[in-house]
């Protein structure tokens, strides 16, 4: 049993929209196939992943450095202990020989997004949904394949109104969603707040808004957005200032009572202990976003999650970032509190597989092997063009 062959492409996934900080104008992600020499209805097991929306395509970083440590090694130590599949923590390691402590930057979307691909594979060489062997191996014993999802959308377009955000939002609660999210930051506080009261208007019992500012913010204007954002029933306020600012994040939680959510651009365990330690987050009503494919993969989001225990932290306390099949599968196996959703955007990366509507704010997820990707058509034949 061994990897054949790592293959990379860098996409793009370009869009005229913007959030408080960036555009999506020149936006691209990495796929990546792992493609081992088991055999399963005739054809190699191959095992997909990519990178989150947000950060650029790794293929310098994949292609120059990690891929070829993977490649080199000895296959037989990149196997489990039972000798009956491969060992994603002995291949994380493999890709992190020769790499110093710290430096949690892109390299970390590189290694997440072959991590991923990793997890696919073995799940798939075990014939078990991720989610199942997930629960097995690290949760309980049982998967929860009924999962909370979001929508997060209301991003800035060219010319885009009040109209338009509304008409927006409607189409993601017509289409089953409790929860939408709109971006802040990228207008006066007066007008986000006409555009908060816009959305607010819409909703009916049992949903809710949450916003985003993208870490645009200083400690005086996250503050005054917290003293405007208090008279809203707003699900979270996420993100307000840099993500490393870990003490604008803990005096904001002096002023907002209201829940907060943040760590998405967080890249390590290192990082998600540090927010925890110095960040003022509260576990009685804050989120944790997380997110994988951003931050070294499943193996040290395992890491992560045994740190929140630590901390008495709940894993449903974590809503990861990022709209991807790969989170559903970790929300599911090891009981996190959901997963962020695109309707829309970052096609056809994001979304569920064919068939799987939303209800009530929640999905179920099909006991597809591996992450599931086989169940989405259009993403499904992007992948197997790159491994073909």
């Amino acid at each position: 049993m061994k990897i054949v062959s790592i293959l990379e492409s860098t996409r793009p996934i370009k869009s005229d929209i913007r959030n408080a900080y960036i555009d999506f104008s020149k936006m691209t992600l990495s796929l990546v196939a792992v493609v081992t020499d088991v055999i399963r209805e005739g054809r190699p097991v191959v095992g997909y992943g990519f990178n989150s929306n947000g950060r650029y395509g790794q293929g310098g970083l994949i292609r120059e450095r990690f891929v070829p440590r993977v490649l080199e090694a000895d296959p037989a130590s990149l196997i489990n202990d039972h000798g009956n599949n491969l060992d994603p923590h002995k291949i994380w390691a493999r890709m992190m020989t020769n790499e110093k402590p710290g430096g949690h930057g892109e390299r970390s979307v590189a290694v997440g997004t072959i991590d991923m691909a990793v997890w696919d594979a073995v799940a798939k060489i075990a014939e078990k949904p991720l989610y199942q062997l997930l629960a097995e191996q690290y949760g309980n014993g049982i998967a929860q394949p009924h999962v909370f999802v979001y929508a997060a959308g209301g991003y800035y377009y060219p010319g885009k109104g009040l109209d338009q955000l509304g008409k927006e939002m409607q189409s993601y609660l017509d289409r089953g969603y409790s929860v939408v999210k709109m971006k802040i930051g990228g207008a006066s506080l007066a007008e986000d707040c006409q555009r908060i009261e816009y959305v607010l208007k819409m909703l009916q019992p049992g949903q809710q808004l949450a916003v985003d500012a993208n870490g645009r913010f200083d400690l005086a204007t996250a503050v005054s957005y917290a003293k405007a954002l208090s008279q809203y029933p707003l699900f979270w306020y996420e993100e307000p200032g840099d993500p490393l600012d870990y003490e604008l994040q803990a005096k904001l939680s002096e002023v907002y009572q209201g829940s907060m959510a943040t760590g998405e651009n967080l890249f390590s365990m290192q990082d998600a202990r540090n927010l925890i330690r110095h960040g003022g987050m509260r576990k009685d009503r804050d989120w944790l976003q997380f997110d994988c494919a951003l931050s070294y993969g499943l193996v040290e989001y395992l890491r992560t999650l045994e740190m929140l225990k630590e901390y008495g932290w709940s894993p449903s306390r974590c809503i990861p970032h990022g709209g991807h099949q790969m989170s559903l599968a970790i929300a599911a196996g090891l009981g996190l509190g959901g997963n962020e959703s695109y309707p829309d955007l970052f096609q056809p990366y994001g979304g569920f597989p064919d068939g799987v509507k939303v209800k009530n704010g929640y999905v179920d997820l099909p006991p597809l092997p591996g992450i599931g990707f086989e169940g989405k058509s259009d993403l499904i034949t992007e992948m197997r063009a790159l491994a073909q």
